[in-house]
């Protein structure tokens, strides 16, 4: 028994362990790295696969098309990022950016108004949706899923309604000209979208109310109890999203000088795909505007690079729907590795 009470005994601050835990460290700190920034690894790889496959990818003309399509994309997903903040959702974003270009348009159109009280108007009412949207789920605690489901089949109807299933062309060129305008050769219109990033970079950063969106949506109970006004956050975060819907919807519109009877129904999906994509969480309280723009850049750029590539576009959506599932996969990673054991 002496023998044996005299043998050396492995202390937790042995050298060894010590080694072992530290490599371990190491790499899950290295496995969460590669899981933050997923959305740049893709991009980076896409990029190279694209530009190897077809040099055209690498040209001028193209890197301004990827900038064009951006930025309407980039607006839906800072829209849709804000209820996501919250741990909510906003489905009726699409949707609200065809309603209300088409009601500044026909105000513009037949109601004979300046062309920039039509914006004003219908970014006004796209506004006013959002916000509609906030009171009903903060007020009437109606779930966002359904609410924003049921105001998305709305205002598709209302757009049918009201374009009687034609395409509105009509328009004065004032209507259009911040989407057909250029600086030195390069589209004015991707600068918008830049100013929404920096804007809603500062909000989120350095602002009471963008910090309170986060203590929301990690947790409402105790976001309530440190005097957050949960309810007027909520409300807020759907107010902007309806907002930036309206802002996307008169750029869609004045990039296509057209506004169709079923205006931005094909980008609610990636909409909610690319910020998830670029880690903010579907559980809310997570994500980074840097982290939006690289879901927005790596969509864009698949579906810029499978066309240039000749890749048939009915495959498109079909690798679309892959990106979103790969997309909820890494982020349901990065909850599992964050929380706490």
């Amino acid at each position: 028994m002496e023998g044996r009470a005299n043998l050396p005994q492995a202390s937790a601050s042995s050298p060894a362990i010590k080694s072992g835990a530290g490599t371990r460290s190491r790499n899950m700190s290295g496995l969460r790295w590669v899981l933050q920034n997923s959305v740049w690894l893709w991009l980076v790889g896409l990029v190279i696969i694209f530009g190897s496959l077809n040099a055209f990818f690498f040209s001028v003309a193209n890197l301004q098309n990827v900038m064009i399509q951006a930025t309407v994309l980039g607006l839906l997903a800072l829209a849709v990022s804000l209820p996501l903040l919250i741990a909510e959702i906003d489905l009726s974003i699409a949707s609200n950016m065809g309603f209300s270009s088409v009601v500044g348009a026909m105000l513009v159109s037949t109601g004979h108004w300046p062309w920039w009280l039509g914006m004003v108007a219908g970014v006004s009412v796209g506004t006013l949706v959002g916000f509609f949207n906030g009171v009903c789920i903060t007020s009437l605690r109606m779930v966002s899923l359904i609410e924003t489901l049921a105001m998305m089949i709305i205002l598709q109807g209302a757009l049918l309604a009201i374009t009687h299933g034609s395409t509105i062309t009509d328009l004065p060129n004032g209507y259009y000209w911040i989407g057909q305008t250029t600086v030195f050769g390069w589209p004015l219109m991707p600068v918008i979208f830049v100013l929404a990033l920096i804007g809603m970079m500062v909000f989120l950063r350095l602002t009471v109310p963008g910090r309170s969106v986060y203590a929301v949506g990690g947790n409402p109970l105790a976001a309530a109890s440190a005097g957050v006004r949960v309810r007027r956050i909520k409300i807020l975060a759907f107010t902007a999203s309806g907002f930036l819907s309206s802002i996307a919807g008169y750029l869609l519109a004045s990039w296509q000088m057209a506004i169709t009877s079923n205006q931005g129904s094909g980008f609610l999906l990636y909409a909610i795909a690319a910020p998830i994509i670029g880690g903010v969480s579907v559980f809310g309280g997570r994500g980074h505007v840097l982290g939006i723009l690289g879901g927005v850049l790596l969509l864009t750029v698949i579906h810029v690079g499978l066309s240039i590539v000749n890749v048939p576009s009915f495959y498109v959506d079909m690798i679309g729907g892959f990106a979103i599932f790969i997309a909820v996969a890494i982020d349901a990673m990065r909850v599992q590795i964050s929380s706490p054991r």
